[in-house]
């Protein structure tokens, strides 16, 4: 996958001695610039929030064509292809783009990943619609994080993590807003947020739909079909996101050998751990873990 440095230079054209090493940027764009990322041949490794300010931009995440609207937040989770379709002549955005490495270290981000199922519950499309006061208050968050980039500060690293965690606190805060407006039934909508409370607890040890249709009292048939009515992904897509975030977090920032890590997250052996991390992040455990620089990154075993 593309590092954030490397999309920086090779896609957005900037200077290397500028960008080297960096984990975090921000910048304000419009749709020329934003089809500069059409030159991205790999999928990026990075969480990226995109907010709409005025115009339109078209985009195909994954397989799914999105249309952002002024007021609207696109949230890109590491892996996603990603093609810019269009940008009306009036687009006005702006990006906070974040390293999946440093979003690992963020202990407020890490928790959040492990208890809401950052980056927010797609209902649908990976988007929120904010309102005015929202999407300013964002925006200033943003510009928190730039200034404080640009800045001299002695623990800017610290306070870099810190008002990520604000700014991540303040997007899930705005997603609760918008499944409680979300038009489903209220049956279908309980049984959806009780089954994503659940997730976060059992996905180490449970794999099956069968588990958390047991835990809520229906049938996995029922439930699969309230997830794919609500979201349009399936039990499995959530679990499976669930296991490949873990995984990358221990190959990353642990030592313990793949085959342990195969044993922990209850797969059978290291070799369908493997196939599986494989089909979902287009590496290699053992080459995940040789691209990271991180503690346990070296250990390629």
């Amino acid at each position: 996958m593309c590092r954030l440095s490397e999309f920086l230079t090779h896609v957005m054209g900037l200077d290397l001695a500028v960008v080297e090493g960096c984990e975090m940027c921000f910048f304000e764009t419009d749709g020329e610039r934003t089809m500069q990322v059409n030159r991205m041949r790999d999928t990026l490794d990075c969480y990226t929030f995109t907010l709409v300010f005025q115009g339109e931009l078209t985009l195909l995440h994954g397989n799914h064509r999105l249309t952002l609207h002024r007021g609207d937040m696109y949230i890109y989770t590491p892996g996603f292809a990603l093609t810019i379709l269009d940008a009306s002549a009036e687009y006005r955005g702006a990006c906070l783009i974040v390293e999946e490495t440093l979003t690992f270290e963020t202990p407020i981000v890490r928790n959040m990943i492990r208890a809401a199922y950052f980056p927010v519950v797609e209902l649908r499309e990976p988007k929120l619609t904010l309102s005015e006061s929202e999407v300013s208050h964002l925006f200033s968050r943003m510009k928190e994080i730039d200034e404080c980039m640009r800045s001299d500060h002695r623990f800017k690293w610290e306070s870099q993590q810190l008002l990520y965690g604000l700014f991540v606190l303040d997007v899930l805060n705005f997603q609760e807003r918008s499944i409680k407006n979300h038009r489903h039934s209220s049956r279908s909508e309980d049984i959806f947020i009780s089954f994503i409370r659940l997730l976060p607890q059992h996905f180490v040890e449970h794999h099956s739909v069968g588990f958390y249709a047991d835990q809520l009292y229906i049938t996995p048939t029922y439930l699969s079909r309230v997830v794919k009515q609500t979201t349009g992904r399936t039990v499995m897509d959530y679990v499976n996101q669930m296991l490949v975030m873990e995984a990358s977090w221990l190959l990353r920032l642990t030592d313990e050998s793949i085959a342990q890590i195969a044993a922990r997250l209850h797969f059978a052996d290291q070799a369908s751990f493997s196939k599986f991390f494989l089909r979902y992040r287009g590496q290699s455990p053992g080459a995940y873990r040789r691209s990271s620089s991180y503690p346990g990154g070296g250990a390629g075993r």
